[in-house]
């Protein structure tokens, strides 16, 4: 049956023309005033359909997945004026100005996409509506990430630390590995969303192993190397991992690349007394501890940690590294006192069966998530890592945690998950696209810990993710662009000015005088 539009439904006018003209679309608009319809949704690329989006966020370019010769597309909400895309080609841009007026004005609503496709008789069919919810609260504004190509090798590529703002498809370059002659960025933190805190490690056979520290408009190198870092909620100490990470290879499995962790510990760096000490309880002698993260009021630190399992001096790969299961920790802390409390146990790998790892709170503090996979530390090479999580408010009568793997896992393995400042939104890595590539997804997260159907970061391009082989990872989610500028954190790192600290000496610990491009902890991660 073939139905008549009205032309205030879709009327496809000039300036849908003049947007199609400018992404490099030939053929002009037209009106569709009758069409078929097809009783299924369009197939579209990427998957933006059933998702709660941000108010705030850039343009959901997509690609439509049918065949035909023109294309046309209104969404449309309650309030505002709906948009209207006329192409000759599948690829949908929709015009940023258009987009954040209409879903500003639907704050908390639903909004619906409409495509029609031209067969090629010439006559319109159109597919069921896609329905998206627009969300209340906004995403944080920037997206700081790592950009690399996948890694087989120690600390080869390139390297960058991005800066991606989420309400356009603006993306700038914090800091890139070809400042420091093709050594290694990796492991930035900030302190609560916040970026006039930040710590990054970076490392090169010529400028050796340190870790740059932004304080507001000051910018220095710490004379040691920071793994993975968690900032107190203060910004007055954060808590780290010293690892000896090396990198080994499987002959046959899907993803060949291993990693295991031989020997680690926490320590905390006071960023008043510019200090590093070490708590007993975080780093005991027989334990590997890793992934430290503070809770949102800073009165716990969570940590994942396991039992050393091989002698000291053990070479890599060791025997039972498939066997290394990482329980989920926490001390308390007092920031008055500088006191920890007593170490607890909050989920036992003797009761999952499984490894935890990638430990993140939510800064209203009401939820914990965590990675967990098969064995080790380093589930972003593992394709049964899932994303689970814990609710802090609802201790049992056991004492116990209440937790549950996220429906938004998928077959392939998911990572690096980090929360937005109003804990509405967490964004997390993931293969699912292809099971090569780390992309990153946004999820929105409903009080009530309902987590909805993650969307990919958004691109101008909408077949950006076809042809991209790059991977994106150590997501972190901050209000404000950092401050500090790509020349003056490369002018830091290539000075010989430190800042000295005494470090703990440990079997993590690197030898003195050993270059970066030999020691074993330095190998580079997705």
């Amino acid at each position: 049956m073939r139905k008549r539009l009205a032309v205030s439904s879709l009327l496809l006018v000039a300036a849908a023309g003049v947007w199609a003209g400018v992404a490099g679309l030939s053929g002009r608009p037209e009106a569709i005033d009758s069409f078929g319809q097809i009783d299924r949704r369009p197939r579209i690329e990427p998957d933006h359909t059933d998702v709660v989006i941000p108010p705030n966020i850039a343009p959901l370019n997509f690609l439509v997945r049918e065949p035909g010769t023109a294309y046309g597309i209104r969404i449309s909400a309650d309030q505002g004026d709906p948009i209207e895309v006329f192409s000759r080609k599948p690829a949908i841009r929709i015009r940023p100005r258009s987009w954040h007026a209409l879903l500003e004005q639907n704050r908390g609503q639903e909004m619906q996409i409409d495509v029609f496709v031209k067969a090629e008789d010439g006559h319109w069919n159109r597919f069921q509506a896609i329905t998206n919810r627009v969300a209340e609260e906004d995403i944080d504004r920037f997206l700081v990430y790592r950009k690399m190509h996948p890694t087989h090798l120690r600390v080869k590529g390139k390297i960058d630390i991005a800066v991606r703002d989420l309400t356009s498809f603006r993306e700038s370059v914090l800091l890139s590995s070809d400042s420091s002659e093709n050594g290694c960025i990796n492991c930035h933190a900030f302190a609560g969303n916040r970026s006039d805190k930040m710590l990054l490690g970076v490392r090169s056979p010529r400028f050796g192993v340190g870790t740059l520290l932004v304080d507001g408009a000051t910018v220095r190198q710490i004379d040691a190397k920071f793994g993975y870092t968690s900032w107190h909620p203060s910004g007055q100490l954060a808590v780290y991992s010293v690892n000896n990470l090396p990198m080994f290879y499987h002959s046959s499995r899907n993803e060949v690349r291993d990693t295991v962790d031989l020997a680690s510990f926490l320590a905390c760096y006071s960023n008043d007394g510019k200090r590093i000490d070490v708590e007993p309880n975080l780093a005991r002698k027989e334990h590997l501890e890793n992934w430290p993260a503070w809770s949102g009021d800073g009165k716990h630190l969570y940590f994942c940690s396991s039992p050393m399992l091989w002698p000291r001096d053990t070479p890599s790969p060791p025997p039972l590294y498939d066997q290394v299961r990482y329980s989920l920790m926490r001390i308390s802390y007092d920031l008055d006192s500088n006191r920890w409390g007593e170490l607890e146990t909050v989920l036992s790998s003797k009761d999952t069966g499984k490894s935890i790892a990638m430990v993140r709170c939510s800064p209203d503090g009401r939820w914990l998530s965590f990675c967990m996979c098969d064995y080790g530390y380093f589930p972003a090479w593992q394709a049964g890592s899932d994303l689970y999580l814990m609710d802090l408010t609802a201790r049992d009568e056991d004492g116990r945690f209440p937790y549950r793997r996220l429906e938004i896992s998928s077959d392939t393995s998911e990572s690096w998950q980090t929360w937005s400042s109003n804990s509405r939104w967490i964004v997390f890595s993931s293969k699912r696209l292809h099971g090569v590539f780390t992309r990153l997804f946004i999820s929105y997260v409903d009080p009530d810990g309902t987590v909805h159907k993650p969307f990919v970061l958004p691109q101008k391009d909408p077949a950006f993710y076809g042809s991209c082989l790059l991977t994106f990872n150590t997501a972190e989610l901050v209000t404000d662009r950092p401050a500090a500028t790509g020349e003056t954190l490369a002018r830091v790192y290539r000075s010989p000015d430190k800042l000295a600290v005494e470090m703990p000496i440990t079997m993590a610990t690197p030898k003195a005088g050993q270059p970066a491009s030999e020691a074993a902890w330095q190998a580079q991660r997705e």
